[in-house]
């Protein structure tokens, strides 16, 4: 479960235990989603005041990706721990951008815009398949993990002045 009535959190401290899945309508179509089943988020939610709320915990899952080098499909864990404030509107602290608004009125404490957030960032942008990868060759495509390819090293045009000096000089 990841919304609170704010009467409750008020009130008395709510542990978070929920998960954010994959199939929520939260996530956008370009958003890094995880597998499986979501973003698993555990932690504590507590009153801060008059209008904020403080969350810690961390979430975790697992996100897709392909090898930057060489394309290959992966999966990465993702885990970070995670420290939020939430203000209502109106608060002095909730135009400062390290605070989650809350819509004036609310009922509900919503997490799940929160969690996205804090997993897209958490989420790898470009993953590898293992920290020695050769990657494809620029040439023929060739994986060059799985062995070299016939390939001659490419060379630069835009040094051959510097290697026609060298050689005369030699």
């Amino acid at each position: 479960m990841l919304c609170f009535e704010i009467r409750s959190v008020e009130a008395r401290a709510e542990s978070v235990d929920g998960l954010l899945a994959a199939v929520d309508p939260i996530w956008e179509d370009d958003d890094n989603r995880p597998v499986g089943d979501g973003v698993q988020v555990r932690g504590r939610l507590s009153g801060a005041g008059h209008g904020r709320f403080y969350f810690s915990g961390v979430i975790e899952g697992t996100v897709f990706a392909e090898c930057r080098r060489c394309l290959v499909e992966v999966t990465k864990a993702v885990s970070s721990e995670v420290s939020l404030i939430f203000a209502e509107a109106g608060v002095d602290e909730a135009e400062e951008d390290d605070v989650v608004p809350i819509p004036a009125g609310a009922r509900e404490l919503d997490l799940r815009s929160a969690v996205r957030e804090e997993w897209l960032l958490a989420a790898p942008m470009f993953a590898l398949c293992r920290d020695d990868c050769l990657g494809l060759c620029a040439t023929c495509g060739a994986d060059r993990n799985t062995g070299a390819c016939s390939c001659a090293p490419a060379i630069d045009p835009r040094w051959a002045g510097l290697r026609d000096a060298r050689s005369a000089d030699a």
